[in-house]
């Protein structure tokens, strides 16, 4: 069965927050890394900061719109930080 992630990348350079979907997380954030992405590529490099696992992609997809919609920085670092209390 594959997977799929929603995953959050964190800027090294300016400190902004990426939100994105992927079957494949670290092709992704070596895709992201290497300048692929244009939306990304201005802000590299990037260190994958969270990951939530989905059973399927509508659902990861549907996660990371959840978020986006949110617009918030602080919710994001919330969730950043609660999983690393966790883990």
């Amino acid at each position: 069965m594959k997977i799929f992630y929603l995953y959050i990348l964190h800027s090294c350079k300016d400190g902004t927050y990426y939100i994105g979907h992927t079957g494949d997380l670290k092709k992704r954030l070596k895709w992201h890394n290497a300048g692929y992405s244009l939306s990304t590529k201005a802000k590299r490099p990037w260190k994958l900061v969270y990951q939530e696992r989905y059973q399927t992609k509508s659902e990861a997809q549907k996660r990371e719109y959840e978020l986006k919609r949110k617009k918030s920085r602080k919710y994001i670092e919330f969730i950043i930080r609660c999983a690393a209390q966790l883990g």
